[in-house]
């Protein structure tokens, strides 16, 4: 049998595509150094370069990704309705662009428009409990309502159900492996949906079947997209953990859903609450922290990220509330007005205090401190 034709390429741009293409998949070519290869020599005077390049770092027989290659990715992107999008072209995710190591090259299937819009991650744990699913449908579809497309990892539990409560106002999945590989495979139907109504996207290789590497880069897509990433449930351990601690570095606002201290399930965001993240009870939370404008009417630039509270500082206002506190019940305003911090600090370091077992609220807003 003969082997099957290549298509011919049709045009400069297409060949520069392609050359794009062979560089950001040679080896040991990862966003800075393809960055930096582009600035120094554009497309055709980097691949030409890489060889020398990796001589000069002591690899010796380098070769660059061969052009078949290449040619069989886009033509398996053609197959699955893949569009092609480079950091430097109109479209791409504004505030993506600006991490450190942007990925140079998205495939994407679905609605590229979402990816203008300002988006708010919801992550969250696999085996999430019905409260914590519950409450990623009541975020989701009310963040969605206030303009805010709902970015998360198409992932089983949290993803999931966030994905599916924003279908109708816009959500993005970003995939760990090719955007053309559903994983997991029970996530298929919701994963045909999301590309016929929002947006699936990937950095990786068309096929490229997911190993367990390929998701903490995976989640630092998540968290770059959005202007704040919200952690429903997450374990101490955990790929919602890793995004969280993305979003800090990128400069964006992390949050997170408290939970009972006897659920492993919640542990991860209740020590994220400890050590600064702002409480989440609803939506209005979420709005609050990263801004209250319009997000049509938002900039696209990021805004400088809030300082975020050393464990000393929170260590000092926890021992001030103990201090002031006792076996009986003292009224919620009066310690707020005794500490002279602001009502919404105080509410956040109570709830982190009840869910450590150090303090009780009662009802009629009441607090005391058990013996």
């Amino acid at each position: 049998m003969r082997a099957k034709a290549q298509k011919p390429i049709s045009s400069p741009a297409e060949a520069e595509r392609l050359d794009r293409l062979r560089l950001i998949r040679s080896r040991r070519v990862g966003p800075a150094t393809w960055r930096r290869l582009m600035a120094e020599h554009g497309t055709a005077g980097a691949l030409a370069a890489l060889p020398g390049v990796a001589a000069a770092a002591g690899i010796e027989g380098y070769e660059v990704c061969p052009l078949p290659v290449a040619l069989k990715e886009m033509a398996a992107a053609r197959a699955a309705g893949a569009a092609m999008l480079w950091l430097d072209e109109p479209g791409y995710p504004p505030l993506l662009g600006q991490i450190a190591d942007a990925p140079p090259l998205l495939w994407l299937q679905g609605d590229p428009g979402l990816l203008a819009r300002p988006m708010v991650a919801l992550v969250g744990a696999r085996n999430a409990s019905s409260l914590g699913l519950r409450m990623a449908r009541k975020l989701a579809a009310a963040l969605g309502e206030a303009g805010y497309v709902v970015v998360s990892g198409l992932a089983r539990g949290i993803d999931a159900e966030a994905h599916a409560a924003a279908l109708g106002q816009g959500t993005v999945a970003v995939q760990a492996g090719g955007v053309d590989v559903i994983y997991p495979a029970e996530n298929a139907g919701l994963a045909a949906e999301i590309a016929a109504r929002g947006c699936r996207i990937s950095e990786q290789p068309m096929g490229l079947v997911p190993q367990a590497r390929h998701f903490p880069l995976r989640n630092r897509i998540v968290s770059g997209l959005a202007r704040a990433v919200v952690v429903v449930e997450a374990a101490a351990r955990s790929g919602s953990l890793i995004t969280a601690r993305e979003a800090l570095d990128q400069g964006r606002e992390v949050l997170a859903v408290p939970g009972h201290p006897f659920d492993p399930r919640a542990a991860g965001g209740n020590q994220l609450i400890r050590e600064g993240a702002t409480l989440v009870r609803h939506a209005a939370d979420v709005i609050e922290a990263i801004g209250t404008a319009h997000p049509a009417a938002r900039s696209p630039d990021p805004q400088p990220d809030p300082p975020r509270r050393p464990l000393y500082e929170i260590s000092a206002v926890h021992s001030r509330i103990l201090d002031r506190l006792g076996p009986v019940p003292v009224p919620e305003d009066q310690l707020i007005r005794d500490l002279s911090l602001p009502a919404g600090r105080v509410a956040q370091e109570l709830v982190a205090l009840e869910l450590e077992g150090r303090i009780q609220r009662d009802p009629g807003g009441l607090v005391s401190r058990p013996e």
